[in-house]
């Protein structure tokens, strides 16, 4: 079989870790990367899911209260609170 050269960008901090974890578990980058390059092409798909997690943070609702609570501030109402930080032990 013909071999070929695949070339990626990545973040230096992730290639480091990632050649660490195949290292781990005795084999290499090349080696991982073609275990994934032949599971999509057997499964037809991405074998692992793929999602946009919606975080309610953003959600309208809550920017809408956000907004408002902030304005109700900046008129001189509401409460602000001091932040007390805990540390873990």
């Amino acid at each position: 079989m013909a071999q070929a050269t695949l070339s990626i960008r990545m973040d230096a901090t992730v290639k480091k870790q990632f050649d660490a974890f195949c290292s781990e578990v005795g084999m290499n980058t090349s080696v991982a990367v073609n275990l994934f390059a032949k599971a999509v092409l057997r499964e037809r798909k991405i074998p692992f899911e793929i999602a946009a997690i919606d975080d309610p943070f953003y959600s309208e609702t809550n920017q809408k209260r956000l907004n408002k609570s902030i304005a109700s501030l900046n008129t001189g109402k509401g409460k602000v609170h001091k932040l007390i930080e805990v540390m873990d032990e």
